[in-house]
């Protein structure tokens, strides 16, 4: 009672209504902490729908081919270790799903949207652990990358595959490389990391973080530039140019040989 008869007595005194607010904010606050879930909890529940969205996805689309539990089939491999990153780069890519899986992959329009392809990805990675999907921060290639270095790494890693110029060129077996123009920055650092069909795996101990992003900027670079010699010939080399070089050259002096006989009669 005698604290009671404090306040009361207290209740005018100008500094009693500040104290009365604090009191009450800490309260509230203190309540909301005790009640409200914690961060990590509801981040879990979030990480847990998107999964189990990506498992039904999965089941109704990739399933057929892949098995119920992404264990693989007679025609397509196993899931199981694949990682976020290489789901993401076939499937935002539009190589999968493909109906026929005795030809290579195609680039295409994807058939899945971006949360349906986020959903498949963390789906898959849940199965077992591998290549996670690179952050912005992973990308900067502008930041960290040189395009010198980058330019000298293609060349030692990745030309014989893709051309010199990044333009792509064949394989044995009626495979290809595909060129490397307009492809997003973060699939090109997937396609390094995960190996998809006929490319190799590129670790980090093979070719660092740090100088795969050299060779995206590299990459984007030559995409950038102009012809400023005149027509490309697409840049696939000088068997094309070659080509050219004959099939004009060559036709030209029949067309005036021709000509000249025609003018002798």
């Amino acid at each position: 009672m005698s604290l009671f008869r404090w306040l009361t007595g207290k209740r005018r005194h100008r500094a009693m209504a500040p104290a009365l607010l604090v009191v009450g904010l800490f309260l509230i606050g203190g309540i909301y902490s005790i009640a409200a879930p914690p961060n990590n909890a509801t981040a879990s529940n979030a990480r847990s729908a998107l999964i189990e969205e990506g498992k039904n996805i999965f089941l109704r689309g990739c399933s057929s081919c892949h098995g119920l539990n992404a264990e693989g089939g007679s025609i397509a491999p196993s899931l199981i270790g694949v990682g976020a990153a290489s789901v993401d780069f076939q499937v935002a890519t539009g190589r999968m799903p493909m109906g026929d899986m005795s030809v290579q992959a195609m680039r295409k329009k994807p058939v899945y949207n971006a949360q349906e392809i986020a959903a498949l990805a963390a789906y898959v990675a849940s199965l077992a652990p591998g290549p996670a999907i690179p952050t912005e921060e992973q990308l900067d290639y502008e930041r960290d990358g040189n395009v010198a270095e980058g330019g000298e790494l293609f060349r030692t890693n990745c030309a014989m595959c893709h051309n010199a110029a990044a333009q792509g060129g064949a394989l044995t077996a009626g495979k290809y490389a595909p060129t490397l123009m307009g492809v997003e920055p973060v699939h090109i650092y997937e396609a390094m990391i995960t190996g998809p069909q006929a490319m190799p795996v590129f670790g980090d101990r093979a070719i660092t973080p740090e100088e795969k992003l050299s060779i995206i900027k590299w990459v984007k670079s030559v995409e950038s530039e102009g012809n400023f010699a005149g027509a490309s010939l697409g840049k696939v080399g000088p068997v094309t140019e070659g080509l050219v070089a004959w099939v004009v050259g060559i036709g030209a002096l029949i067309a005036i040989a021709v000509w000249l006989a025609t003018k002798a009669r």
